[in-house]
């Protein structure tokens, strides 16, 4: 059957409307393609910029969402091009001892950056499930792994994996065979494997993590009371502080790093804000040198499971994440 959109114009002045039904889902999409919010926005932006310009082309033979898939894929793989992946400080080798020689800033490297969730990326209402296979597939170290894969396996997997297209229709998206698509499939799935994780995997989201771990969290680390995160943090917890290179393995590493080299953050406040890659997220300030008020040092990414923290992501750009995230520049006194 044609799709209604097939008898849409440019001039029909509701096209835009059309085309802002799908910018949700298509920027999660391009974000696990591109590890990057900010880029993922771009991404969205050129789809329908080419598909407002292209739309005399369309001709309802598929379905307007699937177009503008199409379209996302190929920016996306156009941006892709030619570029190193973005990575996480684990990527780029084993753990070290937490001391301040061993923190090395990496500005050339490409980043993982984090993107609020909900209501950006995941729908505020629908299926449980499908929400919550939506909040996982965004997760920091999900998104990590599909960096791992050469562009089009990338395409494939999400397609087929995380929005559960068919492989024919995969395959008509990308102009190639079905079996060029369950090879690729099964390539990519293999290397997800090899990194313990599946797009069918799924964590407790914010909403359900435990509030008073959280509150119990904020107030000791106000407090740097090193006895009370003892108890909150998990044995084999990891930390990484992009764009430095330095990642931490194991609870005692993390807290000799935070009353050692990091020992600066003690008098921080922390504030809420709302999730990052479907997990706890808060914005940590530094006391100001000159004395007065707060000053902008991390947003700080939570994983939690069975109620302890096991992963601590402190992303340092704060002019680019702040703003993003709806943090202040500072805060007063």
């Amino acid at each position: 059957m044609r799709d209604p959109s097939s008898t849409l114009t440019p001039d029909a002045g509701k096209l835009g409307d059309h085309f802002e039904q799908h910018r949700a889902e298509l920027r999660a999409y391009c974000y696990r393609m591109l590890g990057s919010p900010f880029e993922a926005e771009d991404a969205v932006q050129e789809t329908f910029i080419k598909a407002w310009r292209g739309f005399e082309r369309f001709e309802g033979r598929a379905s307007l969402r699937s177009w503008l898939y199409r379209i996302a894929t190929n920016v996306s793989l156009d941006m892709l091009a030619g570029r190193e992946r973005r990575a996480r400080p684990m990527d780029l080798g084993p753990a070290r001892e937490p001391v301040e020689s061993n923190l090395n800033a990496l500005p050339e490297v490409t980043w993982i950056e984090p993107i609020p969730a909900d209501g950006l990326v995941v729908p505020a209402d629908g299926d449980p499930a499908e929400v919550a296979v939506a909040r996982e597939t965004i997760r920091l170290a999900f998104v990590a792994a599909l960096q791992h894969l050469p562009p089009r396996q990338r395409a494939v997997l999400i397609l087929c994996e995380v929005l559960r297209w068919q492989a024919t229709e995969v395959a008509e998206l990308l102009d190639t065979s079905v079996a060029s698509v369950n090879s690729a499939l099964q390539r990519a799935r293999a290397t997800l494997e090899a990194s313990n994780l599946s797009a069918a995997d799924t964590s407790p989201s914010v909403d359900e993590v435990d509030a008073e771990l959280l509150a119990r969290y904020v107030e000791a680390f106000e407090r740097y009371d090193m006895d009370a995160l003892t108890s909150l943090i998990q044995e084999d917890a990891t930390q990484s502080m992009p764009p430095y290179d330095l990642w931490l393995s194991g609870r005692e590493d993390i807290l000799r790093w935070w009353v050692g080299p990091g020992a600066g953050c003690r008098g921080s406040r922390v504030i809420p804000t709302v999730a990052a890659n479907g997990s706890p997220a808060f914005g940590q300030y530094k006391p100001s040198d000159s004395g007065s008020g707060y000053d902008p040092w991390a947003l700080q990414v939570l994983e939690i499971s069975d109620g302890r923290i096991v992963e601590f992501t402190f992303f340092l750009d704060t002019e680019r994440v702040f703003p993003l995230f709806g943090l202040p520049a500072r805060l007063d006194s």
